[in-house]
């Protein structure tokens, strides 16, 4: 591998994915190591197009990396590559594959990049020596995750139903949205705030749910802290219908039983919201097994039919941190940057080596 890596910056094409994997600055630090940076225009990306074009990144069409990338460009993305195409992928992906947990159309695209000779290289995958993820967006992710329960929440005490979400400019204006909200809600719930459930509260993504609450006004006492010590028994654990809102925050990585059943909303219960940060609706393994669709930001909450009258609403999004793609994409960007400067002796980091043995161990699981 050359000792100036390629990286081809690609537009997203999910709705409403308007984080970015490299950001302007962390893009400028690369080319000024040497990096060739090659930017697809994209008109939902957070960064415009003219902040990349000012340090120095060429600018391209939009998805021209399937015809024009050069064989041995790195194709930089976030989410999922554009649906409805089985086409062969030659390339080397650097993206959030969500497809080595058995995901949904995992064997599809494991045999796409088959096909293509082409290699995926996980950012769900990097891990620092300790097993650690070198950068991750969890924090955001639970950040986001608590203001949009708390948000569901106050609209089902205002009898209002919830619509799209659309991005905040920064967290200041997402936590002073929620707090008017949550005063304009206690009025007619007898001056009560909400009970939030934090459920992996102690790693990034539970600390992040954990810090809006306290953030948006909710006192000390109405945030339930659990992680690995309060589930250790194993579930299902009905001190969850105790909550009015519950964020579930935990990584997933081997089958565990149930943290409660579509059959414990039945009975007596506080809890009318779930908002499931982890996201594993397509894993055969959900410990949340009440629903089974992801939701989006144009339409953020799923009814739970049950037979008790209380609401039950469960939001899904897989991609929460685009609620604030700004210092989302920062904090990310920069965490990840000096995995990315490893790119320039890929074959002697230990990162990079690791996350292609593991694509080749799923690209066996998936010919088998």
């Amino acid at each position: 591998m050359s000792s100036a890596p390629h990286l081809w910056l690609r537009a997203e094409t999910k709705p409403m994915e308007h984080r970015a994997a490299l950001t302007p600055s962390t893009a400028k630090e690369l080319l000024d190591a040497g990096f060739k940076i090659t930017v697809e225009r994209s008109d939902q990306r957070i960064f415009d197009d003219e902040e990349y074009a000012k340090v120095g990144c060429p600018l391209v069409d939009t998805l021209s990396w399937k015809t024009d990338a050069p064989a041995d460009a790195y194709i930089v993305g976030l989410k999922e590559l554009p649906e409805n195409d089985d086409s062969p992928l030659h390339h080397t992906h650097i993206f959030f594959a969500h497809c080595f947990k058995n995901q949904g159309g995992w064997k599809e695209l494991l045999h796409r990049f088959d096909a293509g000779n082409g290699t995926i290289l996980d950012l769900e995958f990097l891990n620092d020596a300790n097993g650690r993820r070198v950068a991750a967006f969890g924090y955001m992710a639970g950040f986001a995750g608590s203001a949009v329960g708390i948000d569901m929440w106050c609209h089902q005490k205002l009898k209002l139903p919830y619509g799209a979400l659309k991005p905040y400019p920064n967290e200041d204006a997402l936590i002073d949205y929620i707090k008017g909200r949550l005063a304009e809600a206690a009025k007619v719930n007898d001056g009560k705030l909400p009970k939030v459930m934090v459920m992996g509260a102690l790693g990034r993504c539970g600390t992040g749910a954990c810090d809006f609450a306290r953030k948006a006004g909710i006192p000390e006492e109405n945030i339930i802290k659990w992680d690995i010590n309060e589930t250790k028994g194993g579930g299902p654990f009905p001190q969850i219908l105790k909550a009015d809102i519950f964020v579930n925050c935990i990584y997933l990585t081997a089958k565990i039983p149930p943290f409660i059943t579509r059959e414990m909303l039945d009975g007596p219960r506080n809890l009318s919201v779930v908002c499931d940060v982890s996201c594993d609706t397509t894993n055969p393994n959900n410990p949340i097994p009440i629903y089974s669709i992801n939701t989006t930001f144009k339409e953020p909450a799923v009814a739970v039919e049950t037979s008790n009258p209380l609401p039950m609403e469960v939001c899904s999004i897989d991609h929460l941190p685009t609620l604030l793609p700004r210092e989302s994409s920062d904090m990310f960007s920069h965490d990840l940057l000096p995995t990315m400067r490893e790119l320039a002796t890929r074959s002697e980091s230990r990162v990079w080596n690791d996350a292609e043995k593991l694509f080749r161990e799923k690209l066996e699981a998936a010919r088998a």
